[in-house]
Parts: C-alpha cells; sequence; structure tokens
C-alpha cells in the first residue's frame, strides 16, 4: 500500500492552518495549564519575521484525521492519548493502553518469532513471548489494544473497544470481567487466566455473550447488541440492563484481548511455534489473551541491575534481564501464572451520570507513552520484513499502521512562563521510543535549568537511520507535542545515543536552525550518517564516545580533525576502555545536561554554512531540506553530489570570530552505575566575536549550487546590497522581496 500523502498540495495546505493557527481543530487540554486553558500550534513552535519557517512544513501541519480517534454517537469524549491511563470525560470512562504491546505471557520462545528472528530489537526485547499465527489477516498485531471506554445510557451501558489492527473481526475476541467475587474465577472460553468477577462479557465478532460463573449459564445477546467498524478499528456494544445493571455503583472491570477459534468457539490456544492458524510460544498457563487492560503501573528498566548486568552478560542478555521496554513486563509475568487480578479499574457509574470529570488517574510529569496520529499509512500491523539496512535511501518503518507512540519525559518543576524547552532525544538501533524511559539520560535532560520537554519518537521501529519516513516520525512526534504542551520554540535541543547520535548530527545538519545545542553519544559525526560538519557553524556540539566503541571507537582522531578544520565549536569526550553500552549503562548525564543548558536558537547569524545533501531527501515524506536560517530555495546542479554554499552578510557588522584550536584536558565523570569514569575531553571553542564596519554586502562562496534566495531583510541589507559571489558553475542569486535576481556565470 502507498503512503497516503500530497505532497504539495498538503505541504501548501499545513502552512496555511499553521499561519491561521488551525482554529477549526478542536484541542485538549494541556497538561501543566489550569482550567483547560489553550495553546495555539503556532505559539509553541518556531517562527520568524519572513521566508520559510525552520525546519519542514510538516512540523507546523495541523493533526491529520485518524479514523480510531473519531467519535460517533453516543460517544463524544476526547481520547487521552497517554498510555496507561483512565479518565472520566463529558459521562464516558475512558481507559488508554500502549501500542504494540501484545506479547501475552512469558512463555517458551518462539523458535520462530518473526521479532527475534529479524535481529532488530536487539536493544529493546519483549518480556511476553506469545506469538501470531502467520496469516496475514493478523498482520502480527490483530489482539492489540487501543483504548477502551464505557459510558451509562437509559437502558444498557454502552461499551467500545478500539483496536490497533482489525482486518477480521471474526478472528478477534475480547473478554470483560465485569462485578467482583470472593475468589478468582476462570474467564470462559478457554482464555486460560482467573480474576475475581461476576460476569463475563465475551465479544468475537459481532456476536456477544454474557456468562455467569455462580450459575454455570452463558446468555446470548442479541445480534443488533454489537456493531463492528472496520474503517475505525472498533467494537460498539450495549449490554442491556435486563442482563447487567450497574446503577450508580462502582463496578469492578477488567479486560483482555485474544485470537478467535470458530471451529471449537474459544479462544485461538497457543502452541509453542506457531502456525499459519495457531500462536505460538505457549506459557504454562496456556494463557490465550495477547493483551490486557487497565495496566496502570508497568515498570521501567531498572538501570543499576541493568548496568551490574551488562559487566556480566553480553549486551542482549543485559537487555533482557530489564525486559520492560515495551510496558508490557508485569502483563508477561501475570499471564504466564493466569492469575491477570491485578490488573482491573474500579468504574464509578456515579460520576458517569453525574458527567464528573476526573483526570486524576492521566500521568502529567515524569517518563510518559504518548499515542499520536501520523498521516502515514502502509497498511496495518506490523511487518519485521519492512526492516530497513543501515543508511538506507528510504524506509517506511516495520509498524506500518497511522497511529504511533513516542516517549515524553515532562519535567516536575513548574510551567515556565515562555514553556518548557524541547530536547529530542532519538533513540539507538534496534532500540525504541521507550527506550530511555526511568534513565537519568532523560530525567537530567528534563529536570535541568527550568525544565525541558524530552522527546523520543518511534521512528516507526528500531532502525532506519531517520531516513524518509522515519525522519519525518521526528517531526509529526514534535508537531504533537506541540499541540499539547506550551513550548519555549527557541529553547531546543537535538541528541541521541548511537543511531540515535548519528541522527542528531544528520538532523542538525539538514535543519540547523531548530537547535541551539546537539549532543550526541557512542556515534560520532561521518559521512555515512550524514555528518558533515560545516553546517553546524552555529551549533555548539558535544559527543561522548567510548575508547573500545566497536562502532565507532576508530573514527575518534578523524572527528576531531575535522570538527577542528570546520572551525566548530566542540568537545569530544573519550571514556576510557568503554565499549558501545558503557556509556548509556553507566547512567550519568549530569555533564552533557549541563552542556545543552537553556541555551536559545539563533535564527540569524551573519554567517551560514550548508550543504544541500540530495540523497538525505525524501519528497513522498515532505522531508526536503533545501533552507537554513536566511536563506532557502537552495538546490545543487548535480544532485549526485553535494551542494556547497557558505554565505556571510556584513549587515551585521560582525566578522568570524576566531577559533583557537583543540585543546586537550582530562576528566571524571562521577555517579554511575560502573563507578568513577575517567575521560579525556577534546574541545575547541571560539574567541571574542570582532566588530566590522556595517557594509550593505553579502559575500558567498559555493560549489554544485544551482540557486539559492536570501531574506535581505532577515540578512540586515537592503535591495542595493552588493553581491560578491564566487561559484564553480551557473547559480541563480533571488534577493527576496526585491525583484532582483543576480546570475553568477
Amino acid at each position: 500500500m502507498q503512503a497516503q500523502v500530497l505532497p504539495a498540495m498538503w505541504i501548501a495546505a499545513s502552512l496555511f492552518l499553521a499561519a491561521c493557527g488551525d482554529s477549526t481543530r478542536p484541542r485538549a487540554a494541556i497538561p501543566g495549564l489550569g482550567g483547560g486553558e489553550m495553546a495555539p500550534l503556532p505559539a509553541s513552535l518556531p517562527s520568524v519575521t519572513s521566508g520559510p519557517k525552520p525546519g519542514p512544513a510538516l512540523l507546523y501541519a495541523p493533526a491529520p484525521v485518524a479514523p480510531q480517534l473519531e467519535n460517533v454517537a453516543p460517544w463524544s469524549a476526547l481520547p487521552i492519548l497517554i498510555s496507561g491511563a483512565s479518565a472520566y470525560r463529558g459521562g464516558e470512562f475512558l481507559y488508554q493502553d500502549f501500542l504494540h504491546d501484545d506479547r501475552g505471557a512469558a512463555g517458551v520462545q518462539d523458535p520462530n518469532d518473526p521479532q527475534l528472528l529479524s535481529g532488530k530489537y536487539l536493544f529493546s526485547p519483549k518480556a511476553g513471548t506469545l506469538t501470531y499465527p502467520s496469516n496475514p489477516v493478523f498482520a502480527q498485531n490483530a489482539a492489540d489494544l487501543v483504548e477502551l471506554r464505557v459510558k451509562p445510557l437509559a437502558d444498557a451501558t454502552a461499551i467500545r473497544v478500539t483496536l490497533n489492527t482489525l482486518l477480521d473481526a471474526e478472528k478477534v475476541a475480547f473478554t470483560i470481567a465485569l462485578g467482583t467475587s470472593t475468589a478468582a474465577v476462570d474467564w470462559p472460553r478457554a482464555a486460560g487466566v482467573s480474576s475475581p468477577a461476576q460476569l463475563f462479557l465475551t465479544v468475537h465478532g459481532t456476536s456477544a455473550e454474557v456468562y455467569e460463573p455462580a450459575s454455570n449459564q452463558t446468555t446470548a445477546l442479541p445480534a443488533s447488541g454489537v456493531t463492528v467498524d472496520l474503517r475505525r478499528r472498533q467494537f460498539d456494544l450495549r449490554l442491556p440492563h435486563a442482563v447487567f445493571d450497574p446503577g450508580q455503583s462502582k463496578v469492578r472491570m477488567a479486560a483482555g484481548v485474544g485470537l478467535w477459534d470458530a471451529t471449537n468457539q474459544q479462544y485461538l490456544q497457543p502452541a509453542i511455534t506457531a502456525s499459519d492458524n495457531q500462536p505460538g510460544g505457549a506459557a504454562p498457563s496456556r494463557a490465550a489473551l495477547f493483551n490486557l487492560a487497565f495496566r496502570y503501573h508497568e515498570p521501567f528498566p531498572d538501570y543499576t541491575v541493568l548496568g551490574a548486568a551488562l559487566t556480566t552478560v553480553d549486551a542482549a542478555a543485559a537487555a533482557i534481564v530489564e525486559a520492560k521496554w515495551w510496558r508490557e513486563f508485569d502483563q508477561a509475568a501475570a499471564l504466564r501464572t493466569g492469575d491477570v487480578s491485578q490488573f482491573f479499574a474500579e468504574v464509578d457509574f456515579a460520576k458517569l451520570v453525574a458527567r464528573t470529570s476526573d483526570e486524576s488517574a492521566v500521568p502529567s510529569t515524569g517518563p510518559l507513552v504518548r499515542i499520536f496520529p501520523s498521516r502515514f499509512e502502509f497498511g496495518q500491523g506490523v511487518d519485521h520484513a519492512q526492516h530497513c539496512d543501515r543508511f538506507p535511501l528510504s524506509c517506511e518503518g516495520s509498524q506500518r499502521g497511522q497511529l504511533q507512540s513516542y516517549s515524553l519525559y515532562v519535567p516536575t518543576k513548574p510551567l515556565p512562563s515562555r514553556g518548557y524547552g524541547l530536547t529530542l532525544q532519538l533513540h539507538a538501533l534496534s532500540g525504541m521510543h521507550s527506550l530511555y524511559n526511568g534513565s537519568k539520560y532523560q530525567s537530567q535532560f528534563g529536570e535541568r535549568g527550568a525544565g525541558s520537554l524530552v522527546l523520543t519518537p518511534g521512528a516507526r521501529g528500531p532502525n532506519g537511520d531517520y531516513t524518509d519516513i522515519t525522519e519525518a516520525d521526528v517531526f509529526e512526534a514534535w508537531a504533537d507535542v506541540a499541540r499539547h504542551y506550551r513550548v519555549d520554540p527557541d529553547w531546543t535541543a537535538i541528541s541521541g545515543y548511537s543511531m540515535g547520535g548519528g541522527g542528531t548530527y544528520k538532523l542538525a545538519m539538514r535543519w540547523p536552525d531548530l537547535f541551539a545545542r546537539a549532543t550526541g553519544a557512542a556515534a560520532v559525526a561521518i559521512e555515512d550518517h550524514g555528518g558533515y560538519l560545516p553546517p553546524l557553524r552555529n551549533i555548539p556540539l558535544q559527543t561522548w564516545i567510548g575508547t573500545l566503541d566497536e562502532g565507532a571507537a576508530t573514527e575518534i582522531s578523524g572527528a576531531i580533525s575535522r570538527a577542528t578544520a570546520a572551525g566548530l565549536r566542540f568537545a569530544l569526550d573519550s571514556f576510557t576502555s568503554a565499549e558501545h553500552l558503557t556509556v548509556y549503562t553507566n547512567n550519568e548525564w549530569g555533564p552533557a545536561a549541563e552542556f545543552l543548558g537553556e541555551h536559545r536558537v539563533d535564527r540569524n547569524p551573519p554567517r551560514i554554512t550548508y550543504f544541500v545533501v540530495p540523497r538525505f531527501d525524501s519528497e513522498r515524506a515532505g522531508m526536503v531540506a533545501d533552507h537554513a536560517y536566511w536563506l532557502s530555495a537552495m538546490k545543487s546542479r548535480d544532485e549526485a553530489g553535494i551542494g556547497k554554499i557558505d554565505v556571510r552578510s556584513e549587515g551585521f557588522g560582525l566578522g568570524a570570530p576566531p577559533a583557537l584550536g583543540a585543546v586537550t584536558s582530562q576528566g571524571l565523570l562521577m555517579g554511575g552505575t560502573h563507578g568513577p569514569a575517567p575521560y579525556e575531553r577534546t574541545m575547541q571553542d571560539w574567541g571574542e566575536v570582532p566588530k566590522t564596519p556595517i557594509a550593505d554586502r553579502l559575500v558567498i562562496e559555493a560549489s554544485n549550487i544551482a540557486a539559492v534566495t536570501v531574506d535581505l531583510q532577515r540578512a540586515k541589507l537592503t535591495c542595493a546590497a552588493a553581491v560578491q559571489a564566487n561559484s564553480d558553475g551557473p547559480m541563480r542569486i533571488e534577493l527576496a522581496g526585491c525583484n532582483r535576481v543576480v546570475m553568477i556565470n
């Protein structure tokens, strides 16, 4: 299936809506703001007085329509979109689950598990072992719960269940346990689990039944009681009061989703190895459920344990020790035993009848996992064959659907008057959006200064090197953060580990006017990562790397030489005897957080160096990097090569600060799980910026550049500015707003 995107028309519409404030789009309340106060989208995003906005147009686009998030009567409440949370909104009770946490019990490993065979989630393994049948109708995701909501009606209780994937409603089933009992009782239809309950409501396709354990009676509900909406991937049902009337009481509810065996009229039973129509990875309990609701306290990885494990076992085994990345660790453990009593909600129907609002079970600070609608959809479910190789020219990612996740750390500090800062923290290869949840890497960056939001996009899977659709995911997630939180648009930074470190250099090079500072770890700026250093002229750069890093240690001296020669402000700390994951599992990032600080972006520097690299661009993803600061519409003559341009405006009256040369010193990082960590720092800074006579002159040096547009207002020049250009070939220089073009032959 092709991505659902119309780049040219869509980008124009996006810019128009962003400029107008998108007043037609409903907005959810912003955490940290009282009284449901709204902050318009543009206020939390970068702005300039003229010319293209910093970054891609995708960053400023309104949220796309997502059928799974749509409401039809009687439903009206906005979704929570924070996983592992519940709320009472407008007479509805909502529970928001995690995406792609449909891993089932921690049982016997399926030798043909496609996720394991892909080898792509080495450092973010799952806890559950349940695997889907290979039949494409299950799409490796058919029992993934997105949302469950409840609403009282005059003569029935309305219940709606939304799934992440729904290709055939007859292939999936869910059970809702209602009420309580003195002891746990077995769920019906061979679900393989037990919990307290008075009644069980089981739905598959458009069939629904209620089972009462005390009387061993099963009652089928009318066929009209269940509606399936394949487009919205929703089951909407009515439980008549004649069968179960909650009144205004508090009702204990639990729920789980699995696959349906139409032949035997029960949940599809797992084996050890999955087949075309049978799940694999069975646990001793034979639990058949893939996903449980009402999991509010799924743990984060313990980095003390993780760091200790890495000293005695290999990296993959260390990650498995703390297999809590997908937030399904407790789910997997409970399903292994079959006792799921711990996962339930007490639904207060008196609150529902009174239409009481209650957001107390929605986390508002610390590590959160958020759901957002992408404008790209390549089908449903997960396709592990769509994992991308390193440094791809294009990548769609293995998570094919429209709903995607990202992690967000929200500071515990009060909301600053200008909004929180925003720090991108890109995940590593073989990782995912939750890779840093619970770590100091996340919290120390988030709690620095007045407080910064820390965003780790999912990138639609474990790799992709932030190329094509996986690069677009970063900016879609950023835009979603700006729709829900007040962000200081000038206090932004970028960071990342391993592949995320390479992505840090690459995105900072492509979109330099978005970031004040950048820090990468376990990766150095080499050309294969897109780390062409000269465009980072206005972004101080920090790198942490181990001297024994398997992936990048041999590049340390070259990276230092390139950064020094480019005249950059940089600090490279090489940690003695540290390997690729040592810095990560050491879990101490105070100096890196201090380096990022509260620095703000200079969107109008007097000198700009930029590289046009067409091979990194993707028109279908809206990821065409052709503008930076007050330069735009840059185009290379030979698209197989790299266009390079250096432009200096003498209208600022500022000269080039001298690079002071690389100096070396020794340091010791304290406070980590591995004890004192010695490192050698090589750094270069700038001297004082010299003042020069103000002149109405533009000086350009270019190679392989066919065209460029200069915003004279932001460059502090007039339409009469002298243009001094040196190019290796024909170049068109447009002076914006002046009806003036300078041609270089």
